[in-house]
């Protein structure tokens, strides 16, 4: 997803911000750098049925129970880079579970595989047979 689908997604995108731990001093205690995006994806109208149905069975875990897709980021001490970054995951979760998988198309061993197979196990038939008439 490039930066003009990013723009289609704004307007079903809302931000929380609050404050981060970890390291960066008493400037911790005084900026909300954490970043908390919520995608409502019901209301999308980018998806179609199809796709929104995919996405709730692909991301279910990252469902709440408001029907909003949520992520959180608190990587960079800058509430903007973590918003961007949340925009970036966001992005590529989407076409992640939007993507689909190939079928596999099953096949059977080849002549060549079967031979080496049947080899293999007469082999270890002949050595078991010679094992037992040492005894």
């Amino acid at each position: 997803m490039g930066q003009h689908q990013i723009e289609n997604l704004l307007p079903f995108i809302r931000f929380k911000t609050s404050r981060s731990g970890g390291s960066g001093g008493q400037h911790v205690n005084k900026v909300s750098t954490k970043v908390e995006l919520l995608f409502d994806l019901e209301s999308a109208t980018l998806f179609t049925d199809e796709e929104k149905g995919r996405l709730r069975k692909k991301l279910a875990a990252r469902f709440q129970s408001d029907g909003f897709i949520q992520l959180v980021v608190q990587e960079s001490r800058s509430q903007l880079e973590n918003k961007e970054i949340a925009l970036k995951k966001l992005t590529s979760l989407l076409a992640k579970a939007l993507k689909t998988e190939k079928r596999r198309k099953p096949t059977k061993p080849g002549k060549a595989a079967i031979q080496a197979r049947l080899d293999a196990k007469r082999k270890q038939a002949l050595k078991k047979i010679n094992r037992r008439s040492l005894e």
